[in-house]
């Protein structure tokens, strides 16, 4: 009965299918960690733990309805010849959510808005920040889900992959949240790959596939040189601090007067 236990290639898919979960979850990541940067401090963790728990549960309800996932990709109905599955429903809206919402934080976040104060609207904000989270996970995890069915035939291989991955993300979120908080341009560059990604899901509801290795290697690659900036600017900007106190602390030094013949 644990026969699986001692295969390898179980234990290789599985690695596998945790380290393409995981990537699969980057852009899920990055989407809760810019909501739950609206919200007020001590709510975000709440949040961000809600929201990917909301994924983890998603996730392992679709896996138990294999029949009814493999089913979506079975067409509805046909529009200008191109036959429409039920996966290709959700990908259209989603990408199309996915887009409206990133562009509208990217508005959002040029004209640097301030909160509301007071508890009702930091608890709508809430609300609000944790629906948005779980119309996307469905989309999200549907692509995590299918990826797992093409990978892996053993369901209990598929959920503890799964499972571990989300472990993962948990714990990257707050790192990888607070780091977006401190920093504007990787929020920015952050919504700039949502607004890709939701291109992507839209693309691929059309049937159009583009191969997201592409895209991750691009978000990596822009990541890296914006790190790079970020360093730069801490260095110029110490520099130049110590270098106004060691202006200040040098005592001006008065001309001598002129002597007297």
């Amino acid at each position: 009965m644990l026969d699986w236990v001692a295969d390898p290639q179980i234990w290789i898919g599985f690695f596998t299918l945790v380290a393409l979960e995981i990537v699969l979850g980057i852009d899920n990541i990055i989407f809760i960690s810019i909501l739950a940067g609206k919200l007020p401090p001590e709510q975000r963790d709440r949040a961000r733990v809600l929201g990917l728990g909301v994924a983890l549960i998603t996730r392992l309800l679709l896996l138990l309805g294999l029949s009814w996932v493999v089913r979506l990709t079975d067409p509805l109905f046909s529009v200008f010849g191109h036959d429409i599955s039920g996966r290709d429903l959700i990908l259209l809206l989603g990408g199309l959510f996915l887009l409206a919402k990133s562009v509208t934080e990217i508005g959002h976040s040029m004209d640097a808005p301030h909160g509301k104060d007071g508890k009702k609207a930091a608890a709508a904000s809430f609300t609000s920040v944790i629906l948005q989270i779980m119309v996307l996970d469905i989309v999200f995890s549907l692509d995590s889900v299918i990826t797992a069915v093409g990978m892996v035939d053993e369901l209990g291989v598929m959920v503890a992959a799964v499972v571990v991955a989300v472990l993962v993300m948990l714990f990257a979120s707050g790192p990888i949240s607070r780091f977006v908080d401190r920093h504007p341009s990787i929020k920015m560059l952050a919504l700039a790959f949502l607004v890709l990604i939701g291109v992507v899901l839209v693309a691929e509801g059309l049937d159009q596939h583009i191969p997201k290795g592409y895209i991750y290697f691009a978000m990596a690659f822009s990541v890296i040189v914006e790190l790079l900036n970020i360093r730069m600017r801490g260095r110029h900007a110490g520099q130049q601090a110590m270098e106004e106190e060691t202006e200040e602390a040098t005592p001006a030094t008065a001309d001598p007067a002129p002597k007297m013949k």
